[in-house]
């Protein structure tokens, strides 16, 4: 993917997770960009306000307000401004409230640095090209092997964050194998 151009190239990561945001921000500095970084969406916000960036990538769930929050506010602020929404709990209903508050995209982790870059732009990607995107039950798979790997294998513990029975959670992990 191409470097910035003169109207696009000052950017926003907004991640808790501090090994993630540092590592894109790397990426996307590497390609270009001037890169600022919030690990929260309220420091985002302040950021956003003292650096004016051209684009924000934005975390869906982190500690006090949610990325949606961010996404709000930064539209408020200058609707111009391009929000991508990039998360690790993927749904239908986030991905609509997302982009009912002014997202341009909604991507799912892990997602390329390219098509983070392209997510920007969706209006200039030609169609057939797109990078193949995971399934809605793809990301829930993944979520859940997540959560149960967070908990070393636990079932019982797993079916509980998840908010499920134990045996609803093996018969699905049986199916996922």
């Amino acid at each position: 993917m191409r470097g910035p151009s003169e109207q696009f190239s000052k950017l926003l990561v907004c991640d808790d997770d501090r090994a993630f945001r540092q590592r894109l921000a790397r990426s996307l500095r590497s390609r270009g960009f001037t890169v600022f970084e919030a690990e929260e969406a309220r420091s985002a916000l302040d950021a956003i306000k003292e650096f004016s960036p051209d684009g924000v990538v934005v975390d869906m769930r982190m500690p006090g307000e949610s990325g949606l929050w961010l996404v709000q506010q930064a539209q408020e602020l200058c609707s111009a401004m391009k929000v991508v929404v990039l998360t690790g709990f993927g749904s239908i209903n986030t991905a609509l409230d997302a982009v009912r508050l002014g997202a341009v995209n909604y991507l799912t982790k892990p997602a390329s640095v390219d098509a983070i870059i392209a997510a920007f732009f969706p209006e200039t990607v030609p169609a057939g090209t797109d990078e193949q995107l995971p399934s809605l039950a793809e990301v829930e798979a993944e979520y859940v092997h997540r959560v149960l790997a967070e908990h070393e294998g636990n079932v019982s513990q797993a079916a509980k964050v998840l908010g499920v029975h134990r045996r609803s959670l093996q018969r699905r992990l049986r199916k996922d194998s």
